[in-house]
């Protein structure tokens, strides 16, 4: 099972200067519980973003650069390679980002786990859309802006259709 999970504007924002341009405590904490214990695969950029390596998940990491060392990571010239060696370790692997990496994975995973904040943003990096006619909406959890949470966001699950 290779799972995509991100969050995403309105307009498909991801972030800006290589940050997440929202605070939301509980996607932080919805990532968490969901990735703990696992594979995530991620781009370079995408781990320089990260406060370092996160605790109990094995970090995989693609790069054109096939030189790129990161202590505490395995590195990977490719995302196929990543997943494919991801895959003979962990039976639910997550895609992490950035946007590229998301692009490219969604052929090969099996769900999307989608944090829709309500709301546009400028940004330089985008997550794609989202093809309903390949996926399916199978749940969604909405939560209203509040004092630790400044924007309105829906937690959905898409499921890929047997097309």
């Amino acid at each position: 099972m290779i799972t995509i999970i991100a969050a995403a504007a309105e307009n498909n924002a991801l972030g800006k200067n290589n940050k997440l341009l929202w605070h939301l405590p509980e996607d932080f904490k919805r990532f968490k519980k969901l990735t703990i214990g696992h594979n995530i695969i991620m781009g370079r950029k995408t781990f320089e973003s990260l406060p370092g390596v996160l605790p109990n998940r094995k970090h995989l990491v693609v790069s054109r650069n096939k030189n790129l060392l990161i202590e505490g990571c395995d590195t990977f010239s490719s995302l196929k390679v990543a997943v494919e060696t991801s895959s003979k370790e962990d039976e639910q692997s997550f895609i992490i980002g950035g946007g590229q990496i998301y692009e490219q994975s969604l052929e090969i995973a099996n769900c999307i786990e989608l944090t829709r904040v309500h709301e546009s943003f400028e940004a330089d990096t985008f997550f794609t859309e989202i093809n309903l006619e390949h996926w399916q909406l199978v749940k969604e959890v909405f939560y209203a802006k509040d004092e630790k949470h400044k924007y309105d966001f829906t937690f959905q699950t898409f499921l890929k259709k047997n097309i």
